[in-house]
């Protein structure tokens, strides 16, 4: 027995580990007493490789500096090490042992729009795509700060061989300042002279940021970890773009002079050339400036870029919330809204008798530790009398006097700090005060009236830079978010997504400033919080990118499919995602598109809408596009087989809209129909059910209401009909088609929207 004994507990720890668990080994954060520490020892870490070594188990290969990990000295006394289980039990018996803790991994605490998304190094769309390596973008903007921590290279192999680009030197840029990281600058402005000869002089002619937005945009989109992190406080942890191991490559093309069209297209030109596999454009017309799709120049720019295979994210303007208001909504490009996070700034104003009023706000100025007299002074309208009470906490409730003229008051009477009472207010705009200061609602105002007046000395203290996570509603549909119908395509329904756009963390150039405090002093950061929807088309942009590193064979039409059928149109209530400019109602599909992204959903979306560029082409054709228009475009002739409206419907975008108008009046139905074609890029043998939710008063028939695939990368046709009264309630119904797969795992989701609404002249 005693010569098998051996042999047989061999084979058990080979095949089962629970019979070594006993000397399994794991990493912990030992604490330490140092103050013990023997006088025979140096410094610490010859005592803690001392300590180790006299736990070690016998026989143990490891030596103690194999076991050590890390000493620490100021965040914590002790060190970390790989121990077995009898060995950490061992540490526990010495008199300088203080406590120990299993290692573990950590969740980033970011400028927070990759943890909203669901981006996480232990599953989904940053593992699977190795942090979308490889992939680059090509940013149109005002170039970039190369020196900010976002864009250091740490970890990122060499830049890819196909790339073509180049860093270009100039005024206070040198070729050198690029790395694996930015792997191409250019900077175009003859356009800009060329239109403003006399009046412009360009200062700094290289691809330098000095106006902060490029530098924004491309470390939301690919920036690298950078800890400690904040805007003066607020926002504070890693910042960490959504794809940090993405290229970069920057074509400076907007300064703080303007930016004029023949510089963006040159942009876009080179950026083709070079390779870029994603373009992002935060920047487009006026949405008064509408026009043809051949006289769009940034339109006819991007086909060219789609035709090489590069996908374009473009910001849908800011011109919200009035529908007919988006740009960039040229059926090839991705076109992005922008919506909130479930993250509040907020002040603190603490009264005497211990009730807390928070507030929004974005003072970089330091806490107000002390406790200060408060003053009603109801309009703030006498200059003369604030002055009397500048050391006090002054409040001033709105009448007939706005709030911009008490603001000035204040400001001229040189007040320590205020309180202004109002219904109404821009949240953002007066949050980025230049002194202490709050903006606080009507309920809250009466609270704190109530208190003044009660109390025989009231007082209270003021306190910032606080930052809440979990806020609820979230997401939200900005107001400022521009919105659908496009009115150079309408057929095609837009916005396609949303994505984070307001208040949003990332690098900024330190020769821009980002806040004024007292009377005037600048004050300059390394971050900036910015809103726009030009925050949210680089978040689509890195997620693009993502998805593009894990399915690098994928057209742009497919990674656009996948972002938008794998959306989700509900928030962290389980509500439909609301419109904060309408009074918090459920937002239509022409103000969030499909929804707001889910990065890792759509790295495995199971169904995908693809198109080719001819399918844009035959779309012109269908739109009564001319063959010199359509050239204009393709850069080459294209037949129009088939230029019936049918092709309209067939046109395959993964979303649907059912427009009609003054033509079509009359009492009876409408019908529409629509025809698409999927492919399964999911899993062999599955099976996908139709699923119509909402179109309230109208007929919905999905033909076939079964699609059964038996390999990858097959396709399946199907007939959309809607039927349902021309005359609607607002002038808008919606709702949405979804496949759902038999097993539960794919849902593939698109819009629907029928409406009636009349484009009004500018």
């Amino acid at each position: 027995m005693s010569n098998v004994a051996p042999a047989l507990c061999f084979v058990i720890l080979q095949f089962l580990p629970s019979c070594w668990s006993q000397t399994k080994s794991e990493t912990y954060i030992v604490h330490m007493d140092t103050l013990s520490m023997p006088k025979v020892f140096s410094d610490q870490r010859s005592w803690y490789l001392a300590t180790l070594s006299s736990i070690s188990e016998g026989g143990a290969t490891s030596t103690p500096l194999d076991k050590l990990v890390y000493t620490y000295s100021s965040s914590v006394q002790g060190f970390s090490a790989t121990l077995s289980r009898p060995e950490l039990e061992s540490l526990k018996r010495s008199p300088h042992y203080v406590s120990s803790t299993r290692d573990r991994p950590l969740k980033l605490h970011t400028t927070h729009t990759p943890s909203f998304l669901g981006l996480n190094s232990v599953s989904g769309a940053w593992p699977a795509s190795e942090y979308g390596n490889d992939v680059i973008i090509g940013f149109v903007d005002t170039g970039i700060w190369p020196e900010s921590a976002s864009f250091h290279d740490n970890g990122i192999p060499a830049i890819p061989s196909r790339w073509k680009g180049s860093c270009v030197s100039g005024g206070d840029f040198n070729a050198s300042l690029c790395n694996k990281k930015i792997i191409g600058a250019r900077f175009y402005h003859r356009g800009l002279v060329a239109n403003n000869p006399k009046a412009i002089k360009v200062s700094k002619d290289s691809a330098r940021d000095t106006v902060g937005h490029g530098t924004h945009t491309s470390s939301t989109a690919a920036g690298n970890w950078v800890r400690g992190a904040s805007y003066f406080g607020y926002a504070p942890g890693t910042a960490v773009g959504m794809a940090p191991k993405c290229r970069i490559a920057i074509y400076k093309a907007a300064w703080k002079h303007g930016v004029y069209a023949s510089d963006v297209i040159a942009a876009i030109d080179q950026a083709i050339e070079d390779g870029v596999d994603i373009l992002s454009l935060s920047m487009g017309f006026s949405s008064g400036d509408a026009s043809s799709l051949g006289q769009d120049p940034i339109a006819v720019a991007t086909f060219a870029a789609i035709k090489r295979g590069v996908l374009v994210v473009a910001s849908a303007g800011n011109d919200g919330p009035l529908h007919w208001t988006l740009v960039n909504g040229a059926p090839w490009l991705f076109t992005v809204g922008a919506s909130t996070v479930d993250r509040e700034f907020l002040g603190t104003l603490t009264l005497g008798n211990g009730v807390r009023i928070d507030f929004s706000t974005l003072y970089p100025g330091k806490y107000f530790s002390s406790r200060l007299p408060i003053t009603l002074m109801d309009a703030c309208d006498n200059i003369q009398k604030l002055e009397r009470f500048r050391d006090n906490v002054i409040v001033c409730v709105a009448k007939l006097i706005s709030i911009g003229e008490q603001i000035e008051n204040v400001l001229s009477a040189r007040v320590s700090a205020a309180v202004f009472i109002s219904s109404v207010y821009s949240s953002e705009f007066y949050t980025r005060i230049s002194f202490p200061a709050a903006f606080v609602g009507v309920q809250a105002g009466q609270a704190l009236i109530d208190y003044i007046t009660k109390s025989n000395d009231p007082t209270g203290t003021l306190e910032f830079r606080k930052t809440e996570l979990g806020k609820k509603p979230a997401p939200r549909v900005e107001g400022y978010s521009s919105r659908g119908p496009y009115s150079s395509c309408p057929d095609i329904q837009k916005p396609d997504v949303i994505a984070p756009g307001t208040l949003v963390l990332a690098s900024w150039t330190p020769k821009s400033s980002v806040a004024k405090v007292g009377s005037g002093r600048l004050l300059f950061s390394d971050f900036n919080l910015m809103t726009g929807t030009s925050m949210a088309a680089p978040h689509v942009a890195g997620v693009a990118a993502l998805i593009k590193a894990a399915h690098p064979t994928w057209t742009p039409a497919a990674v656009r499919s996948a972002l938008m059928t794998t959306a989700y149109a509900l928030d962290n209530t389980g509500s439909p995602i609301k419109d904060a400019a309408n009074f918090d109602l459920p937002a239509s599909p022409l103000a969030t598109g499909s929804g707001h992204i889910d990065p890792n959903k759509a790295l495995d979306p199971g169904l995908v809408y693809d198109l080719q560029a001819e399918d844009y082409l035959n779309l012109l054709c269908a739109m009564k596009y001319s063959q010199k228009k359509i050239k204009i475009i393709a850069k080459s002739s294209h037949s129009c087989r088939d230029a019936s409206n049918s092709s309209r419907s067939s046109f395959n975008y993964p979303s649907f809209i059912a427009l009609f108008g003054d033509g079509e009046a009359g009492s009876g139905a409408v019908v529409r129909e629509f025809r698409r074609e999927v492919t399964n890029v999911g899993e062999d043998q599955s099976s996908y059910s139709a699923r119509v939710v909402g179109m309230e008063g109208w007929k919905v028939r999905v033909d076939p209401p079964r699609l059964v695939f038996r390999r990858r990368n097959e396709k399946k046709r199907y007939k959309l009909t809607v039927e349902g009264p021309r005359v609607l309630r607002d002038g808008l119904v919606h709702g949405s088609l979804s496949w759902v797969d038999d097993r539960g795992k794919y849902i593939v989701r698109s819009p629907i929207v029928a409406t009636s609404l009349v484009q009004e002249s500018p």
